[in-house]
């Protein structure tokens, strides 16, 4: 199951999955373009970016930055069985 974290003023959403059974944490980026969408996955807590398609070295520092100001985050939320909503 993937939960949105965020979606950030271009459209781009970062989702965000529940614990995996090897106690990691999938980040799916996904940013809208004319014809389908450009994509980026993160494991966490490695950081490791194991696939991208659409997005520049600049978008993916962005990004990976972004990641990783927002882990801890992430990984609670994902800890706590997703996102719970007020």
């Amino acid at each position: 199951m993937m939960w949105e974290y965020v979606r950030l003023e271009d459209d781009t959403q970062v989702s965000y999955s529940e614990v995996r059974e090897d106690n990691t944490v999938k980040v799916v980026v996904e940013r809208p373009r004319d014809w389908g969408f450009d994509t980026a996955e993160c494991i966490l807590p490695a950081f490791n970016w194991v696939s991208h398609e659409g997005f520049n070295e600049v978008d993916l520092k962005e990004l990976d930055d972004f990641v990783r100001n927002n882990a801890p985050l992430i990984l609670r939320f994902a800890y706590e069985g997703g996102r719970v909503y007020a």
